[in-house]
């Protein structure tokens, strides 16, 4: 139990402690770092916690585990001696517009910096984004140079084909007052939501009201950079950007029930190609299996879909995700272009991407969206081509990058295929 002195009465807290006397207030927006705070979501002191939630998403629990087992000493502080970023991102315009950030932390890469004063304190202050250079070797890449798509030219490409590439992990971090503005949802119903439909892990989204950032368990994002990061946000610098979604199946392992592989490998070559030509490629790689659905439903979806009378039919494609999920996609890229105002982009001047939900979600964030290259007919898998005539059909995407007219539309109903 805990006195809350603003509402003169005592609530269910398990963070006895924390508020004024340790745990830094967060000022969400704020575009100095010393005036918005630093995120402390570590345990080693429970009274410096601003938080909901710990850090490392889903791995927390690994932690916990390791912790446990007694294979990790039970309040662990990480030593950050030179891990520190490779390339320096920002601070942009968008970092102090509190509205356009609501799903990241824009300082979480410079926390070693911006907060070096309160680490020397005594803070556990650890980094939720980390940026790194690396080498990326792709059978794909070798062959669009044995084919002379790509050319070795030495800064990109290298001699063994692997390709050149800053790396940045990035771990979530929501303002829930924004990310609910951002559906459309009061926060009380957010916070209501995420207590019942995670079990009730997490008593303080209701109990405690003044914290307002929660470090959700889930997994983050990677981006592959080909080229100068900065120049990312330089809208004379043409940039070739794809969102992709995880598909451990297809990205991993091959399967060619959809597009996903080839469709990353094709942008991984369009990236490629822009930065030899003076600009600069981007990937942007969120955890998001299955449609955000997990990979357990999108196994049994695609029992579904195959065992059905007729087979694996366009006209019943989603139907059969939304009789075993409840919903066809839980994707939800209103938070997605998070990541793209963080990194300065206010421009994309080739979207690798048919999608119409990631057009809107990046036109509709503010940042403008050039030319749509679509995935080349030879790279469709002959199994994945159900896909594509279902999401046609369901507007996801219309074949030339279009959003389809009602009168398309009404001819693919009249097709069986809405």
């Amino acid at each position: 139990m805990a006195t809350d002195p603003s509402a003169g009465h005592i609530r269910l807290t398990s963070h006895p402690g924390q508020g004024a006397v340790g745990a830094p207030p967060i000022r969400w927006g704020a575009a100095d770092p010393e005036l918005r705070g630093p995120v402390v979501g570590t345990t080693t002191n429970r009274s410096q916690r601003n938080v909901v939630g710990t850090h490392s998403g889903s791995y927390g629990v690994y932690r916990a585990l390791a912790v446990a087992a007694g294979n990790l000493p039970r309040g662990h502080r990480a030593d950050l001696t030179n891990t520190a970023p490779t390339d320096l991102i920002g601070p942009y315009p968008q970092w102090g517009e509190p509205e356009r950030i609501v799903s990241i932390d824009p300082w979480g890469a410079s926390v070693q910096h911006v907060y070096a004063d309160w680490i020397a304190r005594g803070y556990d202050i650890r980094p939720t984004i980390a940026v790194t250079k690396a080498h990326v070797h792709l059978p794909e890449i070798k062959q669009a140079i044995a084919f002379q798509r790509l050319a070795i030219d030495g800064r990109v490409l290298h001699d063994d084909a692997s390709a050149a590439v800053t790396k940045i992990a990035v771990e979530p971090v929501w303002w829930l007052p924004g990310v609910a503005r951002r559906f459309g949802v009061s926060e009380g119903e957010l916070r209501r939501a995420l207590f019942e439909e995670t079990g009730g892990m997490y008593p303080e989204l209701v109990t405690r009201s003044d914290i307002e950032v929660f470090l959700p368990p889930i997994g983050g994002q990677t981006l592959y950079v080909f080229g100068d990061v900065r120049a990312l946000a330089d809208p004379t610098v043409t940039l070739t950007a794809r969102v992709h979604d995880e598909c451990n199946g297809s990205d991993v392992f091959g399967s060619d029930i959809c597009t996903c592989r080839p469709y990353l490998t094709h942008a991984i070559e369009e990236c490629i190609q822009g930065a030899q030509r003076g600009g600069v490629g981007l990937i942007a790689y969120s955890r998001k299996e299955g449609r955000a659905l997990g990979e357990v439903t999108k196994f049994l979806v695609y029992n579904a879909r195959k065992r059905q009378e007729g087979g694996d039919r366009a006209d019943k494609y989603f139907l059969r995700t939304e009789c075993v999920a409840g919903v066809q996609d839980m994707r939800f890229q209103e938070l997605m272009p998070d990541v793209l105002h963080w990194l300065g982009i206010q421009k994309i001047h080739r979207l690798v991407s048919m999608s119409n939900d990631k057009f809107d979600a990046i036109t509709g964030s503010g940042i403008e969206v050039g030319e749509r290259v679509k995935i080349p007919e030879a790279l469709v898998p002959a199994d994945a081509r159900v896909e594509m005539e279902a999401k046609i059909a369901a507007g996801y995407f219309t074949p030339d990058g279009r959003v389809p007219t009602a009168d398309e539309l009404a001819q693919v109903k009249g097709r069986g295929l809405s």
